[in-house]
């Protein structure tokens, strides 16, 4: 199990070097949203150099209240459909981009385990929205496999390889 994580490790930080490069030449600045990553996109992209060009800031909010707080959740949305649904990560990443200077941001709700399994919301369900200030809306939901760790490290790698992708297509 330790060389896949040093694997995903190598990957996020390809990944984060491509997502930099990205940002710059389409002249994009992005966010994000995280809870059960605990901020884990936000550290594979500040670990490069120079991201202080092209990333402006992170919420962790890994509490409902949080959430509530600084993104502008409202308390309805999670009593209707809980912490880890697609519209919550939906009002997180619009509260992200409201509440910075981001032209993108990416927001990321799931249980990474061990606990924390509801029914239909097994260990490894991870919600996703990303969306930029002008034309792209996405939201998804994938099951992970794997232990926690794994299970936050291959969110990590969806959130960039899905901002990759974007981008990549404005590009052309």
């Amino acid at each position: 199990m330790a060389s896949h994580l040093v694997f995903n490790e190598q990957l996020n930080k390809q990944l984060s070097k491509q997502v930099g490069q990205l940002l710059l030449e389409t002249k994009q600045i992005m966010a994000t949203a995280e809870s059960c990553t605990g901020g884990g996109v936000a550290t594979s992209i500040t670990d490069m150099a120079g991201s202080s060009a092209w990333f402006d800031r992170a919420f962790v909010t890994y509490s409902n209240e949080a959430k509530m707080e600084m993104l502008g959740v409202k308390q309805e949305t999670l009593e209707q459909y809980g912490a880890v649904s697609e519209p919550i990560v939906v009002e997180m990443v619009n509260g992200a981009l409201s509440h910075s200077k981001a032209t993108l941001a990416v927001s990321i709700s799931g249980i990474a385990g061990p606990g924390g399994a509801t029914e239909g919301k097994p260990v490894g369900t991870v919600c996703f929205a990303w969306a930029s200030n002008c034309d792209w809306r996405k939201v998804e939901t994938i099951y992970f496999e794997g232990d926690r760790e794994s299970v936050r490290s291959q969110a990590i790698s969806h959130a960039l390889q899905s901002v990759i992708d974007y981008l990549s297509k404005k590009l052309k």
